[in-house]
């Protein structure tokens, strides 16, 4: 079985792309859907920021994406995240089939992830792509019970892409009420920071390691 994975360069997914990518026999990794220039059984689509036009599509049987929402329900940008800021600590990664529609194809399997409420932004990164993983190698193992997709059933609704905006710390608020949105910031990328009297500050938020201190 050929299988491609894709994934977008310079980002945080591309160390566990690589994992999965030695983990896979018979499989390679793209920066670039365009430059898979043959046929694949399967091209796992994973943290991949670009639209991929039909045609490269029709080359593959299988166009696989993970989504971490119940689909229909969280299409579109960040949805773990935002699901974290609802208050929520299991999360559904649904994954389907790529068509022409957004976050819209046809289901191949769902699972949960266990959260424990206060893990931040680099462990949520961890669990998420170890989910991924495990679920792209389960899709392999168990092709066979997997490859017939079924139809989306349910409401759709859709989460907005997330900027450095949405890092704003609403210093009304305390810092439990706050904290799930610490959780999420990136304190490199988009940390965390509130404005008083039109001066501007940045938080960092790192977990104590031995936490009998």
């Amino acid at each position: 079985m050929k299988i491609a994975i894709l994934t977008t360069s310079n980002q945080w997914f591309v160390p566990y792309a690589e994992q999965l990518e030695s983990l896979i026999e018979n499989s390679k990794l793209f920066y670039n859907h365009k430059n898979i220039d043959e046929s694949y059984e399967i091209v796992f689509i994973l943290s991949y920021h670009n639209l991929i036009d039909e045609k490269y599509l029709k080359i593959h049987k299988h166009n696989i994406v993970i989504h971490a929402s119940d689909l229909p329900h969280g299409k579109g940008w960040a949805p773990m995240f935002w699901q974290i800021l609802e208050g929520k600590n299991e999360i559904t990664f649904s994954m389907f089939e790529v068509n022409s529609g957004v976050d819209d194809g046809d289901i191949y399997m769902k699972k949960i992830l266990k959260l424990n409420g206060y893990e931040l932004n680099n462990e949520l990164r961890e669990k998420q792509a170890t989910m991924i993983i495990d679920m792209c190698l389960e899709f392999i193992t168990n092709y066979n019970n997997y490859k017939i997709p079924s139809k989306q059933e349910g409401i759709e609704s859709f989460y907005k892409k997330r900027t450095s905006k949405d890092s704003q710390i609403n210093i009304e608020k305390s810092i439990k009420e706050e904290f799930n949105l610490l959780r999420i910031v990136d304190n490199d990328d988009y940390p965390a920071f509130f404005e008083i009297d039109g001066h501007r500050y940045i938080l960092k938020i790192e977990k104590v390691k031995d936490e009998n201190r």
